[in-house]
């Protein structure tokens, strides 16, 4: 059995190593670099950023904000919390991390959110490998486009918290 994905806020011990994650060259105008979500993670209030550890080792990074602002007035937004800059270290990927990762996410946001009832995200519609990642744990797309994304547009994407309770 693979040893499971944790999710811890990023301290001043595992900053080094989140920084060092990377993603593949390809895959950078989708997920970003974790230098600028680190420095944008401080300065947002309600916005935390968040290491994946297999073991003791980081193996990615997640920022997860309370609020889903950058949706606007998008029905999906409302009592969500957004998952944003998402990835596995390009030397751990196809490991399978990132479905483990995203459950791993999902029992965190549950745990430190219970007044939340989604996750949401946005994903680019040319960003085929992330888009079949987030279906298969079991992310749902909305009907509309979001087209505020530098790299062009998105499908909104939702996953709801506590399913027991839906």
């Amino acid at each position: 059995m693979s040893p499971p994905v944790r999710v811890m806020p990023v301290t001043a011990e595992l900053r080094a190593a989140v920084l060092a994650v990377a993603v593949h060259p390809g895959q950078l105008p989708f997920a970003g670099r974790t230098a600028d979500s680190l420095a944008d993670a401080a300065v947002c209030p309600g916005s935390e950023a968040l290491a994946l550890l297999v073991d003791e080792m980081v193996v990615g990074y997640v920022r997860i904000d309370r609020r889903a602002t950058a949706l606007g007035d998008h029905p999906l937004a409302e009592g969500a919390v957004a998952l944003r800059s998402f990835m596995i270290d390009a030397g751990r990927q196809g490991q399978g991390l990132g479905r483990r990762a995203l459950d791993a996410i999902q029992a965190y946001v549950e745990g430190r959110h219970p007044d939340r009832e989604r996750i949401v995200l946005t994903v680019n519609l040319r960003n085929e490998a992330a888009v079949h990642l987030y279906r298969r744990a079991g992310y749902r797309e909305d009907d509309e486009l979001y087209h505020g994304g530098p790299a062009g547009p998105q499908y909104v994407m939702w996953r709801p918290l506590h399913p027991w309770t839906h």
